[in-house]
């Protein structure tokens, strides 16, 4: 309660708008629930730390993990917290499969990673996953990725039949297939996003750091 005051404090100290969804947002939010039961979603999964209190560890000289440890180690696919780089990935849309470790370290920030496969067929679900948080009001805290790391075995891959992954710090929610209304559901709660606080509903420890 008395970080929730605090950040409203701020926000009024600097003139922060703090606003509801607008209507685009409001129509996604009430399409969710029908869109994840014909995109083939699982319900959001919360998943344990990573082993040997090591959830936070940095990578690099000096850390228990010289380098990035083996992905079959975290405790979902894609990872939602453990070993990751010093520096988080940015905010935006890629088109090849970004650094993991650094992928990491943005969901400890209350970032989300909507994750899909490449191998997939194109589908427009997914291009218009990628153009709404390409847009500059909507890519806060959200990175769009292929998920495609082959060296890495099973884990490098989605798990079989899903072609979307929505993970933040310890949570992650599967599809079938793509869905824009499931995504943006999944990032209305899992993102911190100062203008719309109220909503968070994770537990990302530095939630108020950028990427």
């Amino acid at each position: 309660m008395a970080v929730t005051i605090l950040v409203v404090a701020l926000a009024v100290a600097i003139d922060v708008k703090v606003h509801q969804p607008n209507g685009r947002e409001r129509a996604l939010l009430t399409a969710a629930p029908a869109d994840a039961r014909s995109a083939g979603c699982t319900g959001v999964t919360v998943v344990p730390p990573y082993s040997g209190g090591n959830d936070r560890t940095h990578v690099g000289s000096g850390s228990p993990f010289p380098v990035l440890p083996a992905l079959s180690s975290y405790p979902s696919t894609p990872p939602a917290s453990g070993p990751h780089d010093p520096v988080p990935l940015d905010a935006g849309v890629y088109a090849t499969p970004p650094s993991l470790g650094a992928s990491i370290h943005s969901l400890e920030h209350a970032g989300v990673i909507i994750w899909y496969d490449p191998a997939a067929a194109p589908a427009p679900e997914l291009a218009q996953v990628q153009r709404f948080f390409a847009e500059s009001g909507e890519r806060n805290h959200v990175i769009v990725a292929p998920y495609g790391y082959p060296q890495e075995g099973t884990a490098g891959a989605l798990p079989s039949g899903r072609t979307m992954a929505l993970v933040a710090w310890h949570h992650v929610q599967l599809c079938d297939r793509p869905s824009l209304a499931v995504a943006y559901a999944f990032v209305h709660a899992y993102r911190y996003d100062l203008y719309q606080f109220w909503a968070y509903r994770g537990d990302a420890p530095e939630k108020y750091l950028p990427i």
